[in-house]
């Protein structure tokens, strides 16, 4: 049945994936960017988040379990016409899965106003939280800010004065720019937006290269990163000026794609592969051997989603009707989280560590990204003082 799973889920089917047969399930609607630029990002994630239900045994909190995997195709009106459907139609227990902070923020106000539980397995929107934090959101993954926050940290400990940031032109591009420089104090020599999904980068590298930065901060996901990198690279500017990534950047769908000319760039995450422990070690293993591939920070935060739900459903009994049960068991959050100590703020947003890590080569000559040390630990985002909760 979990092949079953796994092999409808590849082709972001929309139909119910019954784990198990009964009278009471659990339902999730997961809706997530499974077609177009976004596409690994969002894959990533579901197949983390599926490798979290095998674990724990093919259902969620011992009771059985009820997936619709849907493709958002990185479109709002199609992931509001699919939470709608989701909500009236399916009346799913909890929605989760989107990848972009451009889709999640026009549909969010509609699943949190019919009391349906959102967890977000990748965007941790400013605005919610702070003042527009809500009861039945919970942030899995992390706030915008957090990996650019640690990403300035590491700019001012290098003693840069001369940076350039360049971002894509949504909510998470937007507020990664503010998050850098909560960290890194010096005016920026270059701050660049370019269009959500922009593949070409020709007239910002002219830019760079007559600014002469010592480094530069780039937010730009999914192939919009990976075709920086390749054009920079060609560009003959990796040797004048140091790339400063997002996990996201720099992690191993990234060094796929682009191989050598991301050696030796330095990252932020709140997860590794390297990180110790058993649990990680054993996800590491399970999911490069289940898909073919190494698992990624996305892929790690599907996974923990998996978990967090797991661990709440059990502490209510498996009363998943039950909402303020629900929510009580999730803010708790006693889950065994693959990037160490976890727990849930005020806001329902994630206290945890930022690490940094570096791409490099291993003796066989394979690359990956090494944990270097800590550069925020036990982060809690700016916002969750204005939240009311």
């Amino acid at each position: 049945m979990n092949r079953l799973l796994t092999r409808v889920a590849l082709v972001a089917a929309t139909m119910c994936i019954p784990i198990a047969s009964a009278s009471e399930t659990l339902k999730i609607g997961f809706l997530t960017t499974l077609s177009g630029q976004g596409a690994a990002i969002g894959q990533d994630i579901r197949d983390g988040f599926a490798l979290g239900v095998k674990h724990s045994g093919d259902r969620l909190g011992g009771v059985p379990l009820e997936v619709q995997y849907v493709d958002d195709q990185l479109s709002p009106e199609s992931a509001r016409q699919t939470a709608d459907r989701f909500i009236k139609l399916n009346k799913v227990d909890i929605v989760t899965g989107v990848v972009y902070g451009s889709v999640l923020i026009p549909i969010l106000p509609a699943i949190l106003a019919s009391d349906t539980v959102y967890i977000s397995t990748n965007p941790g929107p400013a605005d919610y939280a702070g003042a527009k934090c809500h009861k039945n959101l919970f942030v899995a993954a992390l706030q915008n800010e957090d990996i650019p926050q640690a990403m300035g940290r590491y700019a001012a400990s290098k003693s840069y004065k001369r940076v350039a940031l360049m971002a894509a032109n949504y909510p998470g591009g937007r507020e990664a720019i503010v998050g850098f420089k909560r960290q890194f104090k010096e005016v920026a020599v270059e701050e660049i937006y370019t269009k959500l999904g922009q593949l070409d980068y020709a007239s910002e590298i002219v830019t760079l290269r007559e600014s002469k930065p010592e480094a530069i901060f780039f937010m730009l996901p999914g192939a919009m990163g990976i075709n920086f990198i390749k054009q920079f690279e060609a560009a003959g500017l990796t040797k004048q000026i140091a790339l400063l990534a997002p996990g996201y950047s720099a992690d191993e769908d990234t060094i796929r794609a682009v191989g050598d000319p991301v050696v030796g760039v330095f990252n932020a995450s709140q997860w590794s592969a390297d990180l110790p422990g058993a649990l990680n070690q054993k996800f590491v293993e399970d999911f490069t051997k289940t898909y073919g591939r190494p698992p990624t920070m996305n892929a790690s935060q599907g996974y923990d989603t998996a978990l967090l739900i797991d661990n709440a459903v059990r502490k209510t009994g498996g009363k998943v009707r039950d909402r303020e049960a629900l929510r009580q068991a999730l803010r708790k959050a006693e889950f065994q989280s693959l990037r160490g100590p976890f727990r849930f703020n005020t806001n329902q947003f994630p206290i945890h560590t930022l690490y940094l890590r570096v791409v490099q080569k291993d003796a066989s000559g394979k690359i990956g990204n090494k944990l270097v040390g800590e550069l925020l630990p036990n982060h809690a985002d700016p916002y969750a003082a204005e939240c009311k909760l």
